[in-house]
């Protein structure tokens, strides 16, 4: 159970850092792509990728996993990246990045409500919450001016929703039982297929000559590969061995690679805002992840009672069996 919790939270953090980088790759394309050609282009891709990893079917899938297949891919591949490209159209990407690190919090509302073996919500993760916030404003902001912008904030809280959505729907998908690596390229199936309308309401060009220039190319494949098809997957398994709830939390963590990237890649400087607001990220993160790391003290009790019972019951063999010896 420890080697599979440990697993999660690499799998968690590796996503993550992965996650925390694809504004680069994403900047560098903007220049000649629009954002909803960015976003079919790149799970297309990862759609494509996860066959000849996994190229079995997924069988026997009764009506109501379809369906939860359907709302995932809806929820985690169309409407969230929709929401945020179109959020980022209306108010700063300051404002998107703090609301958005708000998606754990509604997760955990959501994961309350429906599903009850996450477990009970207590006072650490809320202050984790209200610690992380604090870093990722500080991070998103950095001196600058807060500045409102009701229609972009809104859709950015709509996308903050929708992917506390799609955490509890990929945790309903894990106890299906399927590989996880099948049930992500279905789930990509429903997001591209739902993305299809979106396509002839934005002027969206294939032009896949543009291709051409290897610099468009490897920040695709790392957006279509990387960022898509294998982190997909291992948010996905983390999901499965984390929670919905534990596994979110990790969400806090996108601003701080974000930072760390800008100095290493773009060599931009490090002021002592965003130095302290990394540290109220990383602490918020590991407030959120002691709340939900403790186990259940009645399961502990009745295990104890029953391991009684059972020293009881095999002290009681013992005697007879040596009864029957000396006889």
């Amino acid at each position: 159970m420890r080697n599979k919790s440990t697993a999660g939270h690499l799998a968690a953090l590796f996503t993550i850092i992965i996650w925390g980088t694809t504004f680069i790759s994403t900047k560098v394309l903007l220049a000649d792509f629009r954002p909803v050609e960015i976003l079919f282009f790149r799970f297309v891709m990862g759609f494509a990728a996860l066959f000849p990893v996994c190229p079995h079917r997924l069988k026997s899938v009764n009506r109501r996993q379809e369906v939860t297949f359907a709302l995932a891919g809806l929820c985690g591949i169309c409407l969230y990246y929709l929401l945020e490209n179109i959020a980022l159209t209306y108010t700063m990407a300051s404002n998107v990045g703090v609301i958005i690190s708000v998606a754990p919090f509604f997760t955990a509302i959501l994961s309350h409500l429906f599903i009850k073996s996450e477990g009970k919500l207590q006072a650490n993760f809320f202050i984790g919450f209200a610690v992380a916030m604090a870093g990722v404003w500080l991070i998103s902001f950095n001196g600058s001016k807060l500045e409102l912008n009701p229609m972009g904030d809104v859709l950015a809280v709509l996308a903050a929703f929708v992917w506390a959505c799609y955490s509890i729907l990929t945790r309903k998908i894990s106890s299906f039982g399927y590989p996880v690596i099948l049930t992500t390229r279905r789930t990509f199936f429903y997001g591209i297929l739902f993305m299809v309308p979106a396509l002839f309401l934005s002027d969206f060009e294939v032009r896949l000559e543009r291709f051409a220039d290897m610099t468009y190319l490897l920040n695709i494949l790392y957006l279509g590969l990387g960022a898509s098809a294998l982190c997909f997957v291992t948010w996905n398994l983390a999901v499965k061995a984390l929670g919905a709830v534990k596994t979110s939390v990790y969400i806090y963590m996108v601003p701080v690679i974000t930072v760390v990237t800008s100095v290493l890649v773009l060599k931009e400087p490090v002021t002592w805002v965003s130095a302290v607001g990394t540290v109220l990220a990383v602490a918020g993160l590991f407030l959120s992840e002691m709340q939900w790391g403790r186990t259940n003290p009645p399961k502990k009790q009745e295990d104890k009672s029953s391991k009684r019972q059972e020293d009881k019951s095999s002290g009681k063999r013992e005697d007879k069996s040596s009864k029957r010896q000396e006889d």
